[in-house]
């Protein structure tokens, strides 16, 4: 399970050093890819595979299940990481999730979520007092 916010740097290389809690369960492989709200969504191999064989039960006949999965599946870049936890995001991700120097890495229970640090936390300030006020159930018999 990934949990938390970190802050770490890219380096002029385009890779990021991944968070030491999340480095376990990432060193068998990684598959990364493009995520909602323009972040990228990275997944060990794994879940991935879970993943994909959710998204193949889709129907061929389904012309928004057929393009999320061309967009989802075609930004898709499998890595190791390297002995320093390293994994190298390439130019296509980071162009299409504005990332440069300053990022956020967010634990989404079954994947990492990296973002461009200002987008985050203009996301955070946009959504925070929904949460914090939010009535309703949203998942029904959970929150």
């Amino acid at each position: 399970m990934f949990l938390g916010t970190y802050e770490p740097r890219l380096d002029d290389k385009g890779r990021l050093i991944l968070p030491a809690k999340y480095r376990d369960q990432l060193q068998g492989g990684l598959v990364m890819t493009r995520g909602q709200e323009h972040c990228l969504y990275i997944f060990p191999m794994s879940e991935f595979e879970n993943m994909l064989e959710r998204l193949n039960q889709a129907p061929m006949t389904s012309k928004e299940a057929r393009t999320y999965k061309r967009v989802f599946l075609s930004g898709a870049n499998d890595q190791i990481p390297d002995k320093q936890g390293r994994i190298t995001i390439p130019v296509a991700l980071r162009d299409y999730a504005g990332l440069e120097r300053e990022v956020a890495v967010i634990g989404s229970g079954s994947h990492v979520e990296v973002w461009d640090l200002n987008e985050w936390n203009s996301f955070l300030n946009e959504n925070e007092s929904e949460f914090a006020d939010r009535e309703d159930e949203l998942i029904p018999g959970v929150f």
